[in-house]
């Protein structure tokens, strides 16, 4: 809403333009009248609609042309005063001041015009007749008030109505004309009863209503006034109710009704809490909140409320209940959008069922993609699906984490992030894009059938982290050594691809560490791709298993989706672990991550064992251990207690690392 109104009054000399003003702030009709009013500031706290108002009054003989121009093209609404017992006054109205009001406004943007009918105590007669064609003919005249400054006659109202035009313009909602609602209107008023309908039925019913209710008006309608509310739509709209709940084209008419009464301030209220503007476009104060602050190097997660909703939505608009969104249920969950805001290539992004549907983990990911590389544009979707609204928050921005600053994280040795991001190199053909399908359970057989267009530079998934679902997202860097830049580098875990059967493409892997990673914390993990191939010396100083062990990496997992069935994920998961838990150095001799084997390497391998292992040799062997050490029973005592103690620690983390799976 505006944060002022700016009244303007013009008209003909001595037709009482001064005298309304006055009468107004001093509630008593002027024994002395000056040619011209100062401008006047009503506060907030005294006006009905709690907003400033600031009035202006124009005098001929105090006044040139030029300022009058000004003071047109600065105010909101514009009232005409000409007085009931003077014709010419009457005439001038369509004569020159409509004209000049229009040579003087946007054609776009006309200002509201009200016309107001001084000195009604001197007739008896009403002036409305002569004024009502005027009306039908010009669209920017809102309303037309007859009142008597000297009588304080209708003064307030008068006023009232000024300010109701600006904050509530009857233009943007309805055609005079055509006595209907315009399309604008009617688009906004459609996207609020979709949000509104929750259960997709296409009927609002009383719980929808009074929920509806509450969040515009903040009280509940009794149920004999919500009765009576479909009683009128019952008696006036054919198929307005259907099953005691009020329909789509039920919702327009009552909106279309409350307009033609005069009470635009209803629809107006309604289409201002769902985010609409003046000119009923949703407002970007409402789709890009400016509460949310993300500092360098922490990343932005959707929190639990946030999938809670998101999950509502995918139940509302799954008519079929198979886990899946088909194209039209797709296009019914994204009809609240202004545009279709996933392409084809999102169908290469996320999981999907074997007829290409987006399913419901496939779902969840894109929005957890979408939060993690472009929050704002996260703000902007929650925002059409009335994420605030239904969740009674704030904003959208309560819908997002923004994560610890990655160092705290690596200090602490622990992360509360969910989603992790694993950066894919590789030189051309050694297998990327086929290593980011094959995490979508897609064999070679089904990435075939993809047209290059709709290709995605990134997949993502879930993966379990000890028992904890982690959100693992990868993205294929181009192949450009030359031009990598800081967000191709700004990863979890960065994954070396190369193509076992190809003796250059190691080359390309061995570049790229030593130029950019060699000397980073970030872990990294060599992928020998298309292993069902047969394997090629690679054609560089060291092996890659060689290279590995120099570098202190994970030696190269052989990988394949040249597979019968969907490709095996171990190697997603081991890559999850090493992005969540950067600082163990794990280095399990399979890929699972789940098996007892590998919680057990895992564990004696990392680095608090390890750091308790040197503390427990240096209490016990101090000192260069002698012939005579071996026959002291103080020796085997320190021994015993050392090893006791070894034997308890490691079978008390055995049994937490068995309670996490």
């Amino acid at each position: 809403m505006r944060k002022d109104v700016r009244i303007l009054l013009v008209g003909e000399p001595k037709v009482g333009k001064t005298s309304l003003i006055m009468s107004l702030v001093s509630e008593e009709f002027p024994q002395v009248v000056p040619y011209r009013a100062e401008e006047i500031t009503i506060p907030a706290d005294v006006t009905p609609e709690r907003v400033p108002t600031h009035i202006v009054d124009y005098s001929e003989a105090e006044q040139t042309d030029e300022q009058l121009s000004s003071e047109i093209s600065k105010a909101n609404v514009i009232c005409i005063v000409y007085a009931v017992n003077n014709k010419k006054s009457i005439e001038k109205v369509t004569s020159h001041w409509i004209p000049l009001i229009n040579d003087n406004t946007d054609k776009d943007s006309r200002v509201p015009v009200i016309l107001v009918g001084n000195k009604s105590d001197l007739v008896e007669h009403s002036s409305m007749e002569t004024i009502l064609p005027v009306m039908n003919q010009y669209t920017e005249i809102e309303t037309c008030v007859e009142c008597s400054a000297k009588n304080l006659k209708n003064i307030s109202e008068l006023f009232y109505y000024a300010q109701k035009a600006v904050l509530h313009p009857t233009g943007p909602l309805y055609c005079p004309e055509e006595k209907r609602m315009k399309p604008a209107c009617i688009k906004a008023l459609t996207r609020i009863f979709k949000v509104s309908d929750l259960d997709n039925d296409g009927i609002l019913n009383d719980n929808e209503l009074n929920f509806f209710q509450r969040t515009c008006f903040n009280a509940p309608l009794a149920s004999q006034a919500l009765e009576d509310v479909k009683n009128v739509v019952r008696k006036n709209v054919i198929d307005g109710v259907c099953d005691n709940g009020l329909t789509l084209k039920g919702f327009l008419f009552l909106h279309t009704l409350f307009i033609q009464r005069g009470r635009h301030e209803t629809t107006w209220t309604v289409l201002r809490r769902f985010g609409y503007d003046d000119d009923l476009e949703l407002h970007q104060d409402y789709l890009f909140p400016l509460t949310l602050k993300i500092p360098p190097d922490c990343t932005t997660e959707l929190n639990h409320n946030a999938y809670l909703f998101l999950q509502s939505v995918f139940d509302k608009h799954d008519k079929d209940r198979d886990c899946a969104l088909s194209p039209e249920e797709l296009k019914d969950l994204f009809d609240v959008f202004p545009y279709m805001p996933w392409g084809p290539d999102v169908n290469n992004t996320v999981c999907t069922n074997n007829e290409g549907w987006i399913t419901y983990q496939g779902y969840l990911s894109q929005w957890t993609l979408t939060t993690y590389l472009d929050v704002q544009r996260c703000l902007e979707y929650l925002g059409y699906l009335g994420y605030s609204i239904i969740s009674e928050q704030e904003s959208q921005a309560a819908a997002i984490t923004v994560t610890r600053d990655k160092k705290i994280d690596l200090q602490k040795k622990q992360t509360q992030r969910s989603v992790f991001r694993c950066n894919v190199f590789g030189d051309s053909g050694s297998g990327k894009s086929g290593f980011l399908q094959a995490f979508l359970g897609r064999n070679l057989t089904r990435q075939n059938i993809v047209s290059e267009e709709h290709m995605s530079y990134y997949a993502i998934s879930t993966a379990y982290v000890y028992g904890q679902e982690k959100y693992l997202l990868l993205h294929e860097v181009f192949p450009d050594f030359d031009v990598l830049s800081d967000a191709d580098l700004a990863c979890d875990i960065v994954c070396l691809v190369y193509d076992a059967s190809n003796p250059h493409s190691f080359e390309y892997c061995a570049r790229v560490f030593k130029q950019y990673f060699m000397d980073t914390k970030t872990p990294c993990m060599m992928i020998a791709a298309k292993s069902d191939l047969q394997e090629t010396k690679q054609l560089y100083a060291l092996t890659p298993l060689e290279f590995c062990r120099k570098h202190k990496m994970p030696p190269p997992q052989a990988f394949t989706c040249n597979t019968a069935d969907a490709p095996c994920k171990d190697i997603y998961t081991k890559l999850a672990t090493m992005a969540m838990h950067p600082h163990a150095r794990l280095r399990c001799m399979c890929t699972c991550n789940r098996c007892t084997f590998c919680h057990l390497q895992n564990f004696i391998n990392s680095e608090l064992v390890q750091t308790v292992k040197a503390k427990l040799y240096t209490a016990i062997l101090s000192r260069h251990v002698t012939q005579a050490d071996l026959k002291s029973s103080t020796f085997w005592l320190r021994v015993s207690v050392g090893a006791t103690m070894f034997a308890v620690l490691g079978f008390a983390m055995y049994r937490v690392l068995l309670k996490q799976r």
